[in-house]
């Protein structure tokens, strides 16, 4: 019994450790040899419909199902728009108000058309949606009460097919962006650009809400939106709109076959929860072919995936956009590089973070609790991978975020506001008082910088150094941006008519009233840091916490008067970020509509900002946006507040890892050693089996001396009996 117990022992002991990665992995040991990525959310998308989904984490997972006409180039800095379905970049003419062709610098430039020719090569991921009988009928485009009993996925389907991209699935899904009940957040802004849009979407909103049935847009037509052929078609544009094209990356103009849309109309699918918002329907390199919130979500390689290549560079492009050897190394290769996506749900941080370092996922962010860990930050203020990161061969990588965060003034308040000198001094006093620098080290882990304006880095009209130092604010001093002292801010406060924060007209002191919807413990502490930066100076700051939607609402009306908020490119033109601030687009004059939520109107600056939103990059509008900025800067309408960073890491086997903060359809660019991240899950994850041992051998040692003496007994009762 002794030797046959302790073999069993043994051979279990043995398999045990020959698949001991197996005891903790979330994933199938299988699965982690192959070309796949792991990869994690914690809040799974809720719309996948590209005319309505606006949210980072969607796009995340859409942008790689979905193709609008153009991208950005993976590698190339600036960044740099390229053809994705078309065969070339869209050729634009310019027409009079008689529609006569004029010369794109013609002062009576009226309209632009975008012609659009499309590859011919490009097909839909395969879908049920897309079989039809002989007659041109879809095969499950009316499906009845017991075929829908058998269906709960569309696994459950028969029959799959799939077509050839046209040109009007571009057409289409514009229509789409103009049904009201559809709520495009975009629609109000495409209005005003694209032509006959405004009045398609008055006609199309009435028959959609008369519509009891299926709504097939194919009959009715945008006046601006024509298709020339199967191929080709013509988006026209009122006046001049360069950043027209920047639109042309964004998933609201994704191709919509109609067959999808019609067959994702029908009552029965929407009640097992079919829809387009559950299962995209696209051309892209990926197809989702797994949709569970409550696990996993998985991309699959889209089969019928057109011929794209890994980016190659010249010489000097690779110069100029600073890129290494390692991501060039699969230039020329046919994408994508990885055959499957498995997104797993992870709700809390800290398994999240303890299964990356065990290698179980390819890469992480880092989160507050781990940042000590991961990060080490050096007396220049430089971060770098902590000596434990080091060791895994982990690989930190950071960039500037195209976006700004702010404290806004209500500039049509009767304290903050205005345009008179001593509201002015009273605003940048203010400004200086914020140590910004703090707020970045404190909050932010030093993931962020100073902003010195409204654009950020990487920005047409961001200038690094002196040149582009905020002067109102800072000064420059040894090479260096330094904040200017607290008792220059507390000269331009008294200046301004508040001594030491007391007014000089009512004797009382000076007290500010702060909205935002922080109301959760954590955020107690960057309340407190508010209130003191005010304190400095002497002023009060009474905080009003509140729900966002009546922070929205307070904003939109003009009723806050100091309130925080943020804005992320939505393309790389400085356009994109000016507007925020353009008089025109102020709350008050739009009933709330308008994104300039701080109300700021100067005529000289609102006067550049229309001679630079139809300009192409050059000296000239470099110089008219410098103008900009010094105007603003000098008002202050904002604290500018920070740019934030990010900061990513990823392990040695995760390939082509490239921060492009406009391209949400990296996917396909990025590759897997699996075989290397194989070794070391097993070699981060050897079992201490000496605790295992010692349980099983404990009770043996126990029940061992009672046998003994057991068959010691039974010996003496044998021999006694004898």
């Amino acid at each position: 019994m002794k030797i046959y117990f302790f073999k069993i022992i043994l051979v279990s002991l043995i398999i045990s450790s020959t698949h001991a990665n197996i005891w903790n992995s979330p994933h199938d040991d299988k699965k982690v040899k192959e070309n796949i990525l792991f990869s994690s959310f914690n809040l799974p998308p809720k719309k996948l419909d590209p005319v309505v989904s606006y949210s980072s984490n969607e796009w995340a997972i859409i942008g790689n199902i979905y193709e609008p006409p153009l991208q950005y180039n993976y590698l190339k800095k600036p960044y740099t728009l390229e053809p994705l379905t078309l065969k070339k970049m869209p050729t634009i003419t310019y027409l009079d108000s008689n529609g006569n062709e004029v010369k794109e610098s013609s002062d009576r430039v009226a309209f632009s058309e975008y012609h659009l020719e499309l590859r011919d090569d490009i097909k839909y991921q395969n879908h049920p949606s897309f079989v039809k009988e002989k007659n041109g009928t879809l095969l499950y485009g009316a499906l009845n009460q017991e075929e829908l009993e058998s269906i709960n996925s569309l696994d459950d389907f028969e029959k799959f097919g799939t077509r050839y991209l046209k040109a009007e699935d571009y057409a289409y899904a514009i229509k789409r962006m103009a049904v009201r009940q559809k709520h495009s957040p975009i629609l109000d802004n495409m209005q005003d650009y694209i032509v006959g849009l405004k009045e398609f979407s008055k006609k199309i909103t009435k028959i959609a809400k008369d519509k009891k049935e299926f709504l097939d847009l194919r009959p009715y037509n945008i006046s601006g939106v024509k298709i020339i052929e199967d191929n080709a078609l013509i988006i026209k544009i009122k006046g001049r709109y360069p950043q027209f094209q920047y639109w042309l990356t964004m998933y609201f103009f994704a191709p919509i076959p109609w067959e999808a849309d019609l067959f994702y109309q029908q009552k029965g699918l929407i009640e097992k929860n079919l829809t387009l918002n559950w299962f995209p329907v696209g051309t892209g390199a990926y197809y989702l072919a797994e949709n569970n919130p409550n696990r996993q979500m998985r991309l699959l390689v889209n089969p019928n995936y057109h011929d794209e290549f890994y980016p190659t560079l010249s010489q000097d492009e690779i110069a100029k956009s600073n890129i290494s050897k390692e991501l060039l190394a699969d230039a020329g290769k046919k994408l994508p590089l990885i055959k499957e996506i498995i997104y797993s749900l992870e709700k809390e941080s800290i398994p999240l973070w303890n299964k990356f370092l065990q290698g179980y996922y390819d890469a992480s962010g880092i989160s507050s609790e781990a940042f000590d860990q991961a990060v080490q930050i050096s007396t220049s203020g430089n971060m770098g991978l902590s000596d434990e990161m080091r060791e895994k061969g982990i690989v930190l990588r950071g960039s500037v975020q195209p976006s700004v965060f702010y404290l806004a003034f209500n500039m049509v308040d009767p304290v903050v506001g205005g345009y008179s000198e001593s509201a002015k001094k009273l605003r940048q006093a203010i400004s200086i008082a914020q140590n910004e620098e703090e707020y970045i080290s404190i909050f932010q882990n030093e993931r962020g910088i100073p902003a010195q304006g409204l654009i950020p880095p990487g920005i047409f009209g961001y200038l690094e150094g002196e040149v582009g130092t905020n002067r109102v604010v800072y000064d420059w001093v040894e090479g260096k941006r330094v904040r200017k002292s607290l008792e220059i801010a507390k000269k331009l406060l008294a200046e301004a008519g508040y001594p030491n924060g007391i007014s000089t007209k009512t004797g009382k002191p000076l007290k500010l009233y702060y909205d935002t919807t922080a109301t959760g413990p954590d955020d107690r502490a960057r309340m407190d840091w508010r209130r003191k930066q005010f304190d400095k100076l002497g002023i009060q700051l009474v905080i009003r916490s509140t729900d966002y939607n009546r922070f929205q609402d307070k904003v939109r009306k003009g009723k806050a008067q100091l309130f925080s908020w943020g804005w992320n490119a939505d393309y790389p033109d400085p356009e994109n970020f000016l507007f925020l601030l353009y008089g025109a687009n102020a709350s008050v004059n739009t009933n709330g509509a308008g994104i300039n939520s701080s109300n700021y109107q100067n005529p000289k600056f609102d006067r550049l900002f229309e001679e630079i939103k139809t300009m192409k990059n050059s000296p000239d509008r470099l110089k008219k946006i410098q103008e900009m900025l010094g105007i603003a800067r000098e008002d202050a309408p904002w604290v500018w507040g920070i740019h934030p960073k990010s900061l990513a890491l990823s392990h040695s086997w995760f390939k082509n890892i490239l921060p492009n903060a406009m391209a949400n359809n990296t996917l396909k660019y990025k590759r897997i050693d699996a075989e290397l991240r194989a070794k070391k899950q097993e070699e981060w994850n050897q079992p201490v089996i000496l605790p295992l041992v010692l349980f099983l051998l404990f009770p043996v040692l126990m029940i061992y001396p009672l046998y003994r003496a057991y068959q010691g007994r039974q010996k003496a009762v044998v021999r006694s009996e004898r």
